[in-house]
């Protein structure tokens, strides 16, 4: 099955939070009471949040953590690969050269092109999006050409 880690998904739940109130400066204690989730869980996903440039750190009696930039300007890409890594379907959609049976498999062109399309899918929706009610959508028709080999 294809998901994202927990870590992933609290890391959006706590970002949620922060965009529900950019202009607020939350601790982590405050977060994880926000969220419903356990202090250490939250610290643990502010760090990478942090170090990709997604929230801001203040230290101090004042100190916590806000939002980087507008809820809009976010992706959930964004937020995936903090916490991931390069978004990946199989190993050899990020790294060339990483398995045996490359250079004969017929299926890697088909899955980086399953690799672009889930990451412009997380590209296309922000964390502005996150916060507020599910849009409805029209159902879409998926292409179903495969690339040549």
């Amino acid at each position: 099955m294809l998901r994202v880690t927990k870590l992933t998904d609290y890391a959006s739940v706590v970002l949620t939070v922060l965009a529900s109130e950019p202009d607020a400066v939350l601790s982590a204690t405050g977060l994880a009471e926000r969220a419903g989730l356990e202090t250490p869980t939250v610290a643990k996903v502010l760090k990478p949040l942090a170090q990709a440039g997604l929230v801001e750190a203040f230290r101090g009696a004042n100190g916590g953590y806000r939002l980087a930039r507008a809820p809009a300007d976010i992706s959930l890409i964004e937020i995936v690969e903090a916490i991931e890594g390069p978004l990946g379907m199989t190993e050899c959609s990020v790294h060339a050269g990483a398995c045996g049976i490359e250079r004969s498999c017929t299926a890697r062109a088909n899955w980086r092109r399953i690799n672009d399309v889930v990451a412009d899918a997380l590209r296309g929706v922000s964390l502005a999006d996150m916060v507020g009610p599910p849009r409805p959508q029209a159902k879409k028709a998926i292409p179903a050409s495969l690339a040549a080999n």
